[in-house]
């Protein structure tokens, strides 16, 4: 059985998802045949699996939303980055479905979440199942003027789907295909605290250690605001900023923001589907950098303060070093996400091959 997971390059938040159920799933069938296909770095793979095995197609199916920064869109970008992309997409789709169907193993497309899943399903006559908490035409339909277009294609291309695994902070999904939903999708941390604590020589204690991220992008921040909260520990994924900073510690390659949360009360972040899976699975307190112009923002922000410890911040507070370590966290307003969302979506998969692509064990 082969595997085929069309993964958006837009970040790193649909990476983490579509790996925490791969290595779920993988547990359940290791025999299976991981295919990613994905314009993300190699290496990223490989934090993401660990020592699960994966062949990677260095492909592109999405463009997502081109970000000026962590927190800002550039639509003008994004409209030519599209443009781009559905040039190149007729040819790309050809030479993969020809690979693929090389291979003369059943196939099973997932989707996080390019519509352009969608027509290398329909290319190998295979089974789609989509995995998300949103869709791009749940993106671009609020941009208005020409995304429009661009999201009513998507939709369309949505609706051709099996199913669609409904990740926890859903947008609106109104594709006309059945919806399984799912608990936090989060991975595991691959070392206990003990262990982290001597690898990073953390000598802070757990309210006071603070993990700052801001998804691939990042968002660079000067050292000098690092200073302003001198009894608190940060770690950081910028080498730059963990050099000039005295009380800021670079993430060793290879140790993933998820892995160094064990040691972590808190989390300075832009919303982001799976670092807020991780950060509540791990009971971490959430310090939210709000951020404009993308429609699951505001999306994210309701499901935290519903679903989880948190302080609100704006950017400008970020920039200034208001950063409210010292104030106690808001509480949610309502009671915790089940965080067996991986496991669950497996095990959903595993029966959806077994009934539709081929006999057990294959």
């Amino acid at each position: 059985m082969l595997i085929v997971a069309c993964i958006s390059g837009h970040g790193y938040g649909h990476l983490s998802r579509t790996a925490s159920i791969l290595t779920a799933l993988h547990q359940l069938q290791p025999g299976w045949r991981l295919v990613l296909s994905t314009p993300l770095p190699a290496a990223t793979l490989r934090g993401a699996f660990g020592a699960i095995k994966f062949e990677h197609r260095a492909c592109r199916w999405d463009v997502g939303v081109v970000q000026a920064d962590a927190l800002g869109a550039d639509q003008g970008a994004t409209l030519e980055a599209l443009a781009v992309l559905e040039r190149q997409l007729p040819g790309q789709i050809s030479q993969e479905a020809t690979w693929l169907a090389s291979q003369g193993e059943p196939l099973l497309v997932l989707g996080d979440v390019p519509p352009a899943a969608a027509a290398l399903a329909q290319a190998l006559a295979a089974p789609l199942i989509w995995i998300g908490n949103f869709g791009w035409d749940a993106i671009y339909r609020p941009m208005g003027g020409p995304f429009v277009a661009w999201a009513d294609r998507a939709l369309q291309a949505y609706r051709q789907g099996e199913a669609v695994i409904e990740c926890p902070f859903a947008m609106a999904m109104d594709w006309g295909i059945p919806h399984w939903p799912v608990g936090l999708t989060a991975g595991r941390p691959r070392l206990d605290c003990a262990s982290l604590r001597r690898l990073l020589a953390i000598a802070t204690p757990m309210e006071r250690t603070v993990l700052v991220g801001f998804g691939g992008m990042g968002f660079p921040l000067p050292a000098e605001l690092f200073s302003r909260w001198p009894k608190h520990q940060f770690l950081v994924t910028d080498p730059q900023l963990a050099a000039a900073a005295a009380n800021a510690c670079l993430l060793p390659e290879g140790l993933r923001p998820l892995d160094a949360m064990p040691v972590c009360g808190r989390v300075v972040t832009k919303p982001g589907y799976s670092t807020f899976c991780e950060a509540l699975s791990q009971g971490l307190g959430v310090h939210l950098v709000r951020r404009e112009g993308f429609a699951e923002a505001p999306v994210l922000e309701a499901a935290l303060q519903a679903h989880g410890q948190h302080r609100l911040l704006s950017r400008d507070q970020l920039l200034a070093g208001d950063w409210q370590l010292d104030q106690p966290l808001q509480p949610a307003t309502r009671g915790p996400v089940p965080g067996d969302g991986a496991d669950q979506a497996a095990g959903l998969l595993e029966r959806f091959i077994q009934q539709n692509c081929c006999a057990p064990g294959t």
